[in-house]
């Protein structure tokens, strides 16, 4: 039926409709001419008569504002959902992406299987650089199911990101949605071939039992969020967790044409092996580039490397493309306490008693092990607060039952020490146990040691009295803090004492492992919205459950570590919930607090963190701890309660040795991150030129958050709602529409009538922010659209003019300014590979998008013989203002001599249509040219003529000539 053509305007049921590329000769598929996607369905061409439409041209009866025109065309431009820049997918997302993200994008596009490791630092945006990634090749249709592979913890949060941002509706995989979701599977379907798109928990689909099927039906399309988990030193994993989780990604690498997107912020810990096994699972031979990629000999295989791996440092993007991003200012510092006498003492008889028991080898070497680790955990907890060493000293060891050495070992590991790439991306927040159930001597000791913690706590407890002092100093200083605690007897003890000690001005609120992830968000949302409707500020307290996950950079902007890390990543995970795009603040302040007579902090600080800083500020990146540093650290406590005397920790040689040869390795490490490996990992081998042709072009195409903020301040006037500036750190609107006319009034939500307003990130508390895509822009373009283009609307009711005449020292002589729809099908053919196992080529397969364009075009003199101006002078006619008046009926003239002279027009429109058209397939070549491929493609643009004439507008000279 050639009615039925991609494009084409079809009439049905009353009303126009657009051609999508999902028709069939059986099953139109339609969307409402100016309708949105959730608008489109499905006709039966058998049963309904679908007839060819002709878009009608305006008339003088569509004379009227002329500044009107612009909110139509905005109108047109925000309501596009299949735009015609080079991105397909431009017209669908809600987020306005900073030109430095368009890397990825760009890196990605032109693979002909995309395979990226993206290993931006922490706070720039890569879920955001990934997902772009992903909504391009479903949209192009180069991908058609797409998982996410991440923690438990961060599923909700990847969820909702997609969801949010990049209009894609994701079902969690999780164990606790499984059994429901396997429900409503029809014979023969699995989770992943009903659900195109998954949010999967690696930890559940790496095991033995669900990663063969998973394999069997894994979408074309992968996202593996800290995927450096999925490796080891040996490039395999150690531990049996890790290496499920390796034989899970090999298993989906193994397909060569599957998409797969690898992110991470700690790509390389010093640990070689994974960082090859990590570069195999994108290109098997990236494993085998030498170690060091300096010097001229070594270009080609820096190149190589380019097309699969982007890391950028803050400074390598801050100022990119003459776009400023702003990451606030981190200022850290150090501050000390000093425990009251009774607490030091406290704290020297347990480990006077700990290093009694670890010396008594009469139980065994598993037992003395399981002391050992029982010993370490109480120093760990008595350095934390009363609370929870009261609750260590009365809890059972958790490897009491260990019945080796290694088990006891490994419980102990998982329950003391801070493992960041465990078996969940989560840290353990409950007290370890100190008591041995064998020995009623030991645990009589622990239990009169605990009733002396609970004694200590309250004005006995130097720690929590300095962090109250050093809380009301930031409160004063005009900063929200956020407190990490290592326990959860630690953060509830913490908080209710600042909850009374802080004033009604403040609100305290804390979250740890005792809260399921959804509600430990809805937790952070309450404390947000109670504090922007009291006007009260707001400090949290939280364990390390909250150090991954979830953003808080909205909420809050300073950082105190109320208890040490033992491993300085994960202080800096901590730091980047707060310190990350989109903080309003311009200053982050992270505060490192420690006890100088706790016996254990300094270890900590001089063996890890403090160098771990210096490391940071020397590179400007974090970089892991290389090797096992908490083999380091257990020697160095070691030395602590068996060796160590005094106040302080006297290292003996052995633990210094040990110790220097970790920053040895570490320094080594870090040297990668320096001038030699910048070009490799910064992608300045990508023209910063070529990146700024592609920003404009979708900008062009899809309109920015500047267009969205013109627009809804247009509506908002146009139709008796109001609409002002507010300060802030980007632009911002209050908009109010409960004085609009009734019928608008009644298309919005009530929670839209009245608005506080941003248009990027950060929103402030009682903001909402609103995106080309928001339901709000929705709604009201179509609305702008569908009045404007129906011949009942009449006035008030219609908003927006399709004519209009002004006066305007804009022009020096009379200019029409049209407005105008082009669309048009892009069809891209790809050739099977070059070569089957027969020697033949293999099929050919094609796919066709469909694509809109709303342009402004622009002529001098009459449409029998215009002179046409350059599209930029067109588009910038849309912004003149009447600078003099004239009659409606001098308007309606104006008008009716262009419309009496539109087929004088046609030629030129066309011929602009197909001059469109190549300029639209350049640019999708252009973003997509591979260096290689098996399967050359073939891109063909064709407009659907005639175009669509929506406005006409002339323009005439202020100074009274025409």
């Amino acid at each position: 039926m050639s009615t039925l053509i991609i494009g084409n305007l079809v009439r049905v049921r009353g009303r126009e409709w657009v051609v999508l590329p999902e028709t069939t000769e059986d099953l139109a598929m339609l969307r409402p001419l100016g309708g949105t996607a959730a608008e489109e369905t499905g006709v039966l061409t058998a049963l309904e008569p679908i007839e060819p439409a002709v878009f009608p041209l305006p008339t003088t009866d569509d004379v009227g504002d002329f500044a009107s025109g612009r909110m139509l065309r905005d109108a047109l431009r925000l309501g596009f959902r299949s735009s015609a820049g080079p991105f397909r997918s431009f017209g669908r997302i809600a987020v306005q992406p900073r030109p430095y993200q368009f890397v990825p994008l760009l890196m990605a596009l032109r693979q002909e299987t995309s395979r990226l490791l993206i290993a931006d630092d922490v706070g720039i945006g890569k879920t955001v650089e990934a997902l772009l990634i992903a909504r391009e090749l479903l949209d192009t249709g180069e991908a058609t199911r797409l998982a996410v592979l991440c923690s438990p913890q961060l599923a909700e949060q990847w969820r909702a990101e997609m969801a949010s941002k990049f209009n894609l509706d994701a079902q969690l995989v999780l164990p606790s949605t499984v059994a429901r979701l396997e429900r409503h599977l029809h014979l023969g379907e699995t989770i992943f071939s009903r659900h195109p798109i998954t949010v999967i928990s690696t930890d559940f689909i790496k095991s033995d039992r669900h990663r063969h099927g998973f394999l069997r039906d894994a979408p074309d399309l992968v996202i593996v969020d800290e995927a450096h988990t999925a490796v080891a030193a040996d490039g395999g994993g150690s531990g049996r967790g890790r290496h499920q989780r390796h034989e899970l990604l090999k298993g989906l690498a193994a397909d060569e044409d599957r998409h797969l997107l690898l992110v991470t912020a700690t790509p390389h810990s010093g640990k070689e092996e994974g960082f090859r096994a990590l570069l195999h699972l994108l290109d098997p031979s990236l494993a085998k580039l030498p170690e060091d990629l300096t010097g001229e000999e070594n270009r080609r295989n820096r190149e190589h490397l380019a097309q699969f791996f982007v890391q950028r440092r803050r400074h390598d993007i801050q100022h990119f493309l003459g776009t400023d991003t702003d990451f606030p200012e981190r200022q850290a510092a150090e501050v000390t306490y000093k425990l009251t006498d009774d607490y030091a003492r406290a704290i020297d008889a347990a480990i006077e008693l700990a290093r009694q028991s670890v010396a008594d080898g009469d139980r065994g070497q598993t037992r003395q092990r399981v002391r050992w680790w029982s010993a370490l955990a109480l120093l760990r907890s008595m350095a934390s607060s009363p609370a929870a060493a009261a609750q260590t000293l009365r809890n059972r060891a958790a490897n009491a039952e260990a019945a080796s050495v290694a088990e006891a070992d490994e419980i102990g590991r998982r329950t003391v020490m801070d493992l960041v790439e465990d078996e969940s991306a989560e840290a353990v927040d409950v007290p370890p146990g100190a008591q041995d159930p064998d020995d009623d001597r030991y645990r009589r000791k622990l239990r009169e040691l605990a009733r002396t913690m609970d004694g200590l706590s309250g004005e006995g407890d130097a720690k929590l009295t300095a962090a109250t002092k050093l809380v009301k100093g930031l409160l004063k200083d005009g900063f929200n803090p956020i407190l990490f605690c290592r326990f959860i007897p630690t953060a509830e003890y913490v908080a209710r004492h600042l909850g009374s000690s802080l004033g009604r001005k403040v609100t305290v609120a804390a979250v740890t492992g005792t809260l399921p992830p959804e509600e430990r968000e809805a937790r952070i949302a309450e404390l947000g919205r109670t504090t922007a409707e009291d006007g009260t500020q707001r400090v949290l307290v939280a364990t390390d459950c909250l150090s991954e996950g979830i953003n808080l950079q909205g909420l809050f902007d300073a950082v105190v570590h109320y208890d040490l890390s033992w491993n300085p990543t994960r202080h800096e995970q901590r730091e980047g919930r707060v310190d990350r795009l989109g903080q309003p603040s311009p200053e982050v302040r992270t505060l490192t607090f420690y006890g100088t007579n706790t016996r254990i902090d300094p270890i900590v600080l001089d063996v890890l963190l403090r160098k771990h800083e210096a490391i940071r500020r020397s590179t400007g990146v974090s970089v892991p701890v290389p090797g096992d540093a908490n083999q380091v650290l257990e020697a160095l406590t070691e030395g602590l309660l068996t060796r160590g005397d005094g106040e302080q920790l006297t290292f003996d040689l052995q633990a210094e040795e040990e110790r220097d040869a970790l920053h040895a390795d570490w320094e080594a490490a870090a040297h990668r991150y320096g001038p030699g490996g910048t070009t490799i990992y910064a992608q300045r081998t990508i023209d910063p030129t070529e990146v700024a042709r592609e920003v404009e072009g979708a900008a062009a195409a899809v309109g920015s958050g500047g267009d969205v903020q013109q627009f809804l301040a247009d509506v908002a006037h146009a139709t008796g709602g109001t609409a002002s500036r507010q300060p802030g750190p980007s632009p911002r609107l209050a908009v109010d529409f409960s004085g609009a006319r009734p019928r608008v009034k009644e298309l919005l939500q009530p929670a839209d009538r009245q608005l506080r307003v941003a248009f990027a990130p950060p929103t402030l508390p009682g903001e909402t922010l609103i995106t080309r895509t928001s339901p709000l822009v929705e709604t009201l373009a179509t609305h702008v659209v569908d009045t404007a283009l129906d011949p009942h609307t009449m006035a008030p009711d219609r908003i927006a003019a399709r004519a209009g005449a002004v006066r305007t020292s804009a022009v020096e002589t009379r200019t029409t300014l049209l407005l105008v729809r082009m669309r048009f099908s892009i069809t891209v053919a790809t050739s099977g590979s070059l070569m089957t196992d027969g020697g033949r080529a293999g099929e050919r397969t094609s796919r066709t998008m469909l694509a809109e364009d709303a342009a402004a075009l622009a002529f001098t003199g009459s449409p029998d013989n215009a002179v046409w101006l350059p599209m930029e002078d067109a588009r910038r006619l849309f912004d003149a203002t009447a600078t003099g008046q004239i009659t409606h009926e001098q308007r309606e003239r104006f008008v009716a001599m262009v419309l009496d002279g539109e087929a004088h027009l046609r030629p030129a429109l066309e011929e602009m249509a197909v001059d469109r058209a190549a300029d639209l397939r350049d640019a999708h070549v252009r973003v997509r040219q591979a260096a290689r491929t098996r399967r050359p493609k073939t891109v063909s643009v064709d407009p659907h003529l005639p175009v669509d004439l929506l406005g006409v507008y002339v323009l005439l000279p202020d100074h009274g000539g025409v």
